[in-house]
């Protein structure tokens, strides 16, 4: 580990920091320029014991403690600079200690997600980074083996998705899918795998969730819209079952990362109680 003090906001050296909260640029650089943001000791240790790389870290001194503890045994370099410097560089003031830029890894394929996989996410077109954390967090939390999103997804590894998922994104594995159609597409795909896909969306004919979750399939795929637009048409073609969760108070939907914590909640208890009831069955 290389500790260097950098005390000017335009040293050329801190690009990667550079204006982070301009998200369409981010969303454009980051996965061009092969890397993500880790944010916090805690996230960054998360990364690191996913076997993501560092590239560089911005610190400031009183974090270093705590930081040379989080890479020991990892060659990076630590630039430490003052606050505003900080603040110069990314634009905002970071209270957190910790920006490291990570070396973005490889996206596995489909089929190395799902293998093993009993109750995987599908997160279609969801463009707030918030809900795409947040929905991560659910899926780490509730016991879902995997989460796959759609080409038009946000990125699981913009800084703020990482952040509100508190790390969980390198905890669940997860991978982009194709296209809904075709031979080698999203429906393809996940029907090969053996996945029954529930469409949670407001729709006539709906089943409940409760019904739906007292008897579930062995595998299966919670497949969650975005907001406002729901489910496209072709996900709602490629669904196997659509899925309703029961509101009241004039409530029609949740939120997706609510939605999602709900359906994930219920269907993985349905699960656990079948595999309970199999077990205890007479051969």
């Amino acid at each position: 580990m290389e500790i260097l003090s950098v005390d000017d906001p335009s040293d050329p050296r801190l690009a990667d920091y550079r204006d982070l909260t301009d998200v369409a640029l981010r969303r454009v650089l980051e996965p061009a320029g092969g890397l993500y943001m880790a944010e916090s000791s805690k996230v960054l240790a998360r990364a690191l014991a996913a076997g993501h790389r560092p590239r560089s870290v911005l610190t400031q001194e009183r974090w270093l403690p705590e930081l040379e503890g989080v890479l020991a045994g990892h060659d990076a370099t630590v630039y430490v600079v003052p606050a505003d410097v900080a603040e110069g560089v990314t634009g905002y003031a970071v209270h957190r200690g910790v920006l490291a830029a990570m070396h973005r890894p490889a996206l596995a394929p489909v089929s190395d997600v799902l293998a093993g996989a009993r109750l995987a996410v599908v997160l279609e077109d969801i463009v707030d980074h918030t809900n795409v954390g947040a929905a991560f967090r659910a899926a780490a939390g509730l016991g879902a083996d995997a989460v796959l999103v759609t080409p038009r997804c946000a990125d699981p590894l913009y800084r703020r998705s990482v952040r509100v998922s508190m790390g969980t994104v390198f905890q669940v594995p997860w991978t982009r899918l194709p296209e809904w159609d075709g031979e080698s597409g999203a429906r393809a795909q996940l029907s090969g795998a053996g996945f029954h896909v529930a469409a949670l969306a407001l729709a006539e004919g709906a089943v409940s969730l409760d019904d739906f979750a007292a008897a579930p399939p062995e595998r299966v795929a919670l497949l969650m819209g975005a907001e406002g637009d729901g489910l496209s048409r072709h996900a709602l073609a490629a669904a196997d079952s659509v899925v309703t969760i029961p509101m009241s108070g004039g409530v029609d939907s949740l939120n997706v990362a609510s939605a999602s914590a709900v359906a994930l909640w219920a269907v993985g208890r349905g699960q656990r109680a079948s595999d309970a009831f199999r077990e205890a069955s007479p051969r």
